[in-house]
């Protein structure tokens, strides 16, 4: 495996070198046209990506690494958003191919926050929450998701998380409730845990609604997000277990390194992971 993940690597670096030598961009190369669409599962962006950067030069980002699948972030459309300014918001993502697919993470602390984040989620148009609630007000959860039939996935957040830090609690919450509450897998603080983040998925994967897709320096509480191709996670590992199961959901690109110029890191990490899937099929 570390072979072939050497050989990915190199031969990403010979493509981006010779494009460069051409006048082309790291960015131009990867909006040719790749395969991801093939897939069962789609390759997006988490909006909490783009947290120090306004909506439009987000967009700009997304368009140049040719991503169409975003989950919405609350600091790019208010949770208090109007019809119109809802509408304004899907207008400018429509002109460059990108749905919103879900909207969060959300933290709620409250009965009073859970009810409006369904309210915004049924507003916005979209039938995913990403959220963090209180174990307590995991029922009044489970009554929301039955009376709007919008799905809800809990985010893990690894070890500094002491309610909700991997995919193995998560579960053990939510295993009895409506199987349209589920979690949104973070396999990177999974594996800041020092849990298996692919055996993890693999097990619970038809309760896995979305992924924050990332890579991190170490299996550690010390770990840190780095380029998708370079951490201790194993991700043409990962594409074959998310082909074996058949995954639906959206792999969700968080980048969290490098926030206040995050363009070529991102770059680098799409072009890996479709490189992945590539080297991968057949």
């Amino acid at each position: 495996m570390s072979s072939r993940r050497t050989f990915i690597r190199g031969a990403s670096g010979a493509a981006a070198f010779s494009m460069l030598a051409s006048g082309l961009t790291q960015a131009d190369a990867v909006s040719t046209p790749l395969h991801d669409e093939e897939e069962t599962f789609r390759l997006g962006l988490a909006g909490y990506t783009f947290a120090k950067f306004k909506l439009d030069p987000a967009l700009d980002m997304i368009k140049k690494v040719d991503i169409h699948w975003l989950c919405i972030k609350d600091f790019h459309l208010p949770m208090k958003s109007s019809p119109e300014e809802i509408a304004a918001f899907h207008a400018k993502l429509k002109e460059i191919g990108v749905t919103g697919y879900g909207v969060g993470p959300i933290y709620m602390k409250t009965k009073v926050a859970i009810d409006e984040a369904f309210d915004y989620a049924k507003r916005v148009g979209v039938d995913l929450i990403v959220g963090i609630p209180e174990v307590a007000d995991l029922p009044y959860v489970e009554q929301k998701v039955k009376e709007y039939n919008i799905r809800y996935a809990i985010h893990n957040h690894g070890p500094g998380d002491k309610v909700y830090p991997n995919a193995v609690t998560v579960n053990g919450h939510i295993k009895d409730l409506d199987p349209r509450v589920g979690m949104c897998f973070d396999i990177g603080h999974d594996m800041r845990y020092g849990n298996d983040p692919i055996a993890d998925f693999a097990k619970y994967h038809k309760r896995i609604f979305d992924m924050h897709l990332k890579n991190v320096t170490s299996a550690t509480g010390d770990g840190k997000t780095n380029e998708l191709g370079r951490g201790v996670i194993d991700i043409p590992k990962l594409v074959k277990t998310l082909r074996k199961v058949k995954y639906s959901g959206v792999c969700a690109l968080e980048y969290e390194k490098d926030m206040s110029d995050p363009l070529a890191g991102i770059a680098e990490s799409v072009g890996y992971f479709r490189g992945v899937l590539d080297a991968t099929r057949g």
